[in-house]
């Protein structure tokens, strides 16, 4: 999550905890949630309607009707998801990397002929003198 915070399930769904964040209400394949969290509740019920989604999605392309078995699947979706878009943004930070070093040392070469080249004009106005 973006918030930086993680959502607890309380004790009327799964999972008893002390915390005093506000709780929000999702629905998630035909199941209520009560989520205690101090995040962005908009955000949290986009994430709960994306599981939604994507648990809806799995279903209607097999033949079980286990929730806890479209859940695996759904979660294995999404876990494929994040890894295939962490490896994209590995590469491109790789990428970046790379051209970043090559600007500078381009840079550097530049800095250098133009070092060069304003040394060997002083040398000629001093000569001419």
């Amino acid at each position: 999550m973006t918030t930086g915070t993680i959502p607890v399930l309380d004790e009327s769904s799964m999972e008893t905890t002390t915390t005093a964040a506000p709780t929000i209400r999702v629905e998630i394949y035909n199941q209520t949630y009560n989520i205690r969290s101090d995040g962005d509740s908009d955000y949290l019920m986009s994430l709960a309607d994306f599981v939604d989604g994507r648990m809806r999605e799995i279903s209607s392309g097999t033949l079980t009707v286990d929730s806890l078995k479209v859940a695996i699947l759904a979660a294995l979706h999404i876990a494929d998801e994040l890894h295939r878009l962490r490896q994209t943004h590995e590469q491109a930070d790789a990428q970046l990397a790379t051209r970043s070093t090559e600007c500078a040392e381009m840079l550097d070469r530049l800095l250098k002929v133009r070092s060069n080249i304003e040394q060997e004009k002083g040398e000629t106005d001093i000569a001419f003198s």
